[in-house]
């Protein structure tokens, strides 16, 4: 696989810290898991960190702090109430997905837009982004959009282009307000991505005012 697009630096060293959302981090640690550049990065942000931390002085613990601890570990489970797997809504494509998203919820796909469907991810730890995975039939061509929020877009099968460039599996592409673009999925298989996103799309043109009412990521 040859990986051309990446997350810009400050977005992997966000996930180095532990400082992104849950479904920011999903699309990120997915495309770190199969890109070896970015988890050399990652890998030299945790070891910077590491050594600092060596380097700082020490903090004094509370008094109570092993018995709170003791405390959280004897605490019993809560019962749980997710449905079982075997009634759980099957990914799309769900075929050869990444191991770290073959272990997520996902709740039921639906339609979008014409030649377009959604599946949200379940993610109880989610703040302000939410994560779904989005797919598109051959040679579709999204509305001209921005974005009121960021966008974290990873392809897992197919390809699409816009005026960034073209993205095919392992390639990772972020919109935000500031970036104009209108996705067109190749035409030669579906292409399925995983998004993170927070805020909404913004359509452009006579058309994507009309219809931007009836679409919702």
């Amino acid at each position: 696989m040859t990986i051309n697009h990446h997350p810009p630096e400050d977005l992997l060293g966000d996930f180095a810290a532990s400082r992104l959302d849950e479904a920011d981090r999903l699309v990120i640690g997915v495309h770190a898991a199969q890109c070896p550049r970015c988890q050399r990065f990652i890998a030299a942000i945790e070891q910077l960190a590491g050594a600092a931390l060596e380097q700082a002085p020490p903090v004094a613990m509370a008094d109570d702090a092993f018995a709170t601890i003791v405390a959280a570990i004897d605490e019993p489970e809560t019962t749980s109430t997710h449905a079982p797997a075997s009634s759980r809504p099957v990914p799309l494509l769900d075929d050869d997905l990444p191991e770290m998203l073959r272990k997520c919820r996902f709740a039921k796909s639906r339609r979008v837009a014409p030649g377009v469907k959604m599946q949200p991810i379940v993610l109880p730890g989610a703040d302000t982004s939410r994560a779904f995975l989005l797919w598109s039939a051959p040679g579709t061509r999204m509305l001209e959009h921005s974005h009121t929020g960021t966008e974290l877009t990873l392809v897992l099968k197919g390809s699409f282009s816009h005026q960034g460039g073209d993205f095919r599996p392992g390639d990772f592409d972020f919109g935000d307000g500031e970036v104009d673009h209108q996705p067109i999925v190749g035409s030669d298989m579906p292409c399925l991505c995983l998004v993170a996103m927070r805020g909404d799309l913004q359509m452009h043109g006579w058309l994507g005012r009309l219809i931007s009412p009836f679409v919702r990521l």
